[in-house]
């Protein structure tokens, strides 16, 4: 196993070192590119921060932007990301008057991983403790990729606690199943926590290995912020809740999720594949979907402004 992981990241070095003239080209394209999150990728809007503990001795980092007494919006970030994924989307969802509150999931940015580990079931309560801590009410939940399952389980799983929190739910560039490709799960968790890979990442041109997280149109400053973020996602976080991902099932639960929803997917999306999307908002008993033609995984960089309008519509929808 240690041989096979490490030609696997090996490979993946050798990679990095013969970026041919047309990688060159592109990331020349990529820096001139307008970028529709600004100067600043992870810049979070204004706000107070709290510290919410949770039962099992974890402790999570939070931000509540925005005028207190608006409608609230909820945002959960993804795997080896931090709460500024969501900044480009925040910022406009306070300029349009919203209250907004954005956490780090356990073991991400500032907060910490308790005794139960990196769970789905874990992510879902963490969720609860947030929306218990800042007094929710008719919120719209938001969750991109590993957010969009910390969404999908704690309104299933939680159905009470949603009924008295939620208003609706949008669920971005997710799953709710299907991501384990058998036979390759251990070979993934060991690769993704290998400190070779790490080395990697971090080199000159350790961003261009997220490319494929981007569509059509990559920006610099959004491959730069992804691998920024990965690489500072501790390890054994990282491999933890990959496994916890490929193990995971939510759709027997989604019959229980009573809030209206929106699936939203990229069309080049090669983490979360679009068929995924697709199969998540035929599974939701009261679901929308909606497309983003060429975009890819990270789509809180890539539309923030498609977004920012969809979610601000949610608390219209009846």
């Amino acid at each position: 196993m240690r041989r096979r992981t490490a030609l696997t990241v090996a490979a993946a070095g050798a990679g990095a070192a013969a970026l041919t003239s047309a990688a060159v080209r592109a990331e020349r394209r990529a820096l001139a590119a307008d970028d529709p999150c600004g100067p600043d990728v992870l810049a979070l809007p204004d706000g107070a921060h709290l510290k919410v503990e949770t039962d099992d001795g974890g402790v999570l980092s939070v931000v509540v932007a925005g005028p207190h007494d608006a409608d609230t919006v909820v945002l959960s970030h993804c795997w080896t990301g931090s709460r500024g994924v969501w900044a480009p989307v925040a910022r406009r969802l306070v300029e349009r008057g919203r209250r907004v509150v954005l956490y780090d999931q356990r073991g991400h940015g500032e907060s910490t991983v308790g005794r139960d580990g990196c769970t789905i079931e874990r992510i879902a309560l963490d969720l609860r403790d947030v929306l218990d801590a800042v007094d929710a009410s008719d919120a719209v939940l938001v969750g991109h990729s590993m957010g969009g399952m910390t969404v999908q389980a704690f309104a299933s799983q939680h159905p009470e606690a949603a009924n008295r929190r939620v208003k609706s739910i949008v669920l971005v560039a997710t799953a709710a199943g299907g991501l384990g490709v058998k036979g390759t799960a251990s070979l993934a968790a060991a690769a993704i926590a290998s400190p070779i890979l790490e080395r990697v990442m971090r080199s000159g041109r350790g961003h261009w290995f997220v490319r494929n997280t981007l569509g059509r149109d990559v920006r610099h400053a959004h491959m730069t912020a992804t691998r920024d973020l990965f690489v500072a996602t501790p390890a054994d976080v990282r491999r933890d809740f990959l496994v916890a991902m490929q193990a995971m099932d939510l759709r027997p639960g989604l019959s229980a999720v009573s809030a209206p929803a929106t699936v939203v997917i990229g069309t080049r999306d090669r983490l979360t594949p679009p068929r995924l999307g697709r199969e998540l908002a035929s599974t939701l008993p009261s679901a929308e979907l909606v497309e983003l033609r060429d975009r890819g995984h990270m789509l809180p960089f890539e539309a923030p402004d498609e977004l920012a309008e969809l979610i601000a519509q949610q608390h219209e929808r009846s």
